[in-house]
């Protein structure tokens, strides 16, 4: 049983581990900003422009409304709205990736510092100027 608990403290305190999970916690927030960005900013003027169209509500029955049962509904301007946050989170992730591949990019083009010469070259360097002077 303890070997089994340190194989799973040895896994959870990787560094991939602990990177997941803080992308994990940053993304649900992320995606907090999109839905409010989309269902808040963006929808209301494009619903304005488009007739005042509330897309959250759009809908099309497939029951008739009967006493204190509501019908059931396909709520497609839910769904609308959802693409339009998939579309934003996806460029976002675009446009990150595309900017760390371009540093990334960067780094690899800066030249490294040249290597030094091994030990072989130096002596071969030290006889030829020993022989060159005499």
């Amino acid at each position: 049983m303890k070997q089994l608990l340190d194989e799973f403290k040895a896994f959870a305190m990787k560094g991939n581990v602990v990177d997941m999970a803080v992308g994990i916690i940053i993304g649900a927030a992320f995606g907090a900003i999109v839905n409010s960005l989309v269902n808040d900013v963006l929808m209301p003027p494009i619903g304005a422009i488009i007739g005042g169209i509330d897309f959250s509500q759009l809908s099309i029955k497939l029951t008739v409304p009967l006493e204190n049962v509501k019908p059931v509904e396909i709520f497609y301007g839910k769904f609308l709205n959802t693409v339009i946050n998939f579309i934003i989170v996806a460029a976002a992730i675009f446009a990150l990736v595309k900017g760390m591949n371009k540093l990334k990019k960067q780094e690899e083009a800066k030249p490294s510092a040249p290597l030094a010469p091994s030990q072989e070259v130096v002596l071969l360097t030290e006889i030829r100027d020993l022989l060159s002077k005499k």
